[in-house]
């Protein structure tokens, strides 16, 4: 998209605000469709940094996503929490993931995950 979706915008602006991670969102991005809930950025910082503080080869990282962010007044960015990549009828990964996503790259967008399945 060349110019960002102005409701996915104010989506997002909701969740920053609300400090929320229960807004579920289907996206298509780059040719992937990423589906999961939506999170503030500084709650998917915080968890990401967890999950490297956790890791013994990746813990020097985790203080770049403890660092303070730039408060911007529209969000930029989507921030995927328990995420998944549709990919045929598998959710990679199976767990869920932490993404995130420019909002001038999304190309399509609904309200909502996909479920999807195995059998």
């Amino acid at each position: 998209m060349s110019k960002p979706d102005e409701l996915l915008v104010d989506v997002a602006t909701m969740v920053e605000s609300g400090q929320s991670n229960q807004m579920s969102l289907t996206v298509v991005a780059g040719g992937a469709v990423i589906t999961g809930r939506l999170a503030p950025e500084a709650v998917w910082r915080q968890r990401v940094s967890e999950v490297l503080t956790d890791s013994a080869r990746l813990v020097e990282f985790a203080a770049l996503f403890t660092a303070t962010t730039r408060v911007e007044e529209r969000p930029t960015h989507l921030h995927f929490h328990v995420a998944r990549i549709l990919q045929g009828t598998v959710g990679i990964p199976e767990t869920g993931g932490m993404y995130r996503v420019s909002i001038a790259d999304v190309s399509a967008w609904t309200m909502g995950d996909f479920s999807y399945s195995d059998h």
